[in-house]
């Protein structure tokens, strides 16, 4: 096993070792490594008595893990209608251009991963960019900036 997922089995041995604590599991993995490792998701199949297929299935069907490394900060433009209108595009356009990178992929140096997300439901605040979990709104183009050094 590779150091860097020598924590591995101290998460999954914090659940009950059965199939329902698989999405818990999951999360707990997600949240120190910042995505699923592969190492994980072998880990937690035998761990649990189930299928790799299984472990994969729910790895791949929630949004909210990533089989991808994913950097220090996540930064999510809203390009739902409200925020779509009042030009969330530009703003989504600007922070690629700042960070290098496309919607959906992570920084070269691990610290940010940009994604575009069809709503956050916080429509009032549109154009909205959400930043580590912080809700940014009625952000402008010119904004973008100030927005990454917020981290």
């Amino acid at each position: 096993m590779k150091q860097e997922f020598e924590k591995i089995p101290e998460i999954i041995g914090k659940h009950q070792q059965d199939p329902e604590s698989l999405i818990m599991i999951l999360q707990d993995i997600q949240k120190e490594y910042r995505y699923l490792p592969k190492e994980a998701l072998v880990q937690t199949a035998e761990a649990l008595n189930v299928p790799l297929s299984k472990v994969y299935s729910a790895s791949t069907f929630y949004g909210a893990f990533s089989l991808t490394p994913r950097g220090k900060n996540e930064v999510r433009v809203c390009v739902g209608t409200a925020c779509h209108i009042r030009g969330s595009q530009l703003i989504l356009e600007q922070l690629e251009n700042m960070l290098d990178v496309k919607s959906g992929q992570t920084t070269k140096d691990m610290e940010y991963t940009l994604e575009s997300v069809a709503c956050v439901g916080a429509c009032a605040m549109a154009p909205l960019v959400v930043v580590n979990d912080k809700y940014h709104g009625s952000v402008k183009v010119s904004g973008c900036k100030k927005l990454l050094r917020k981290k």
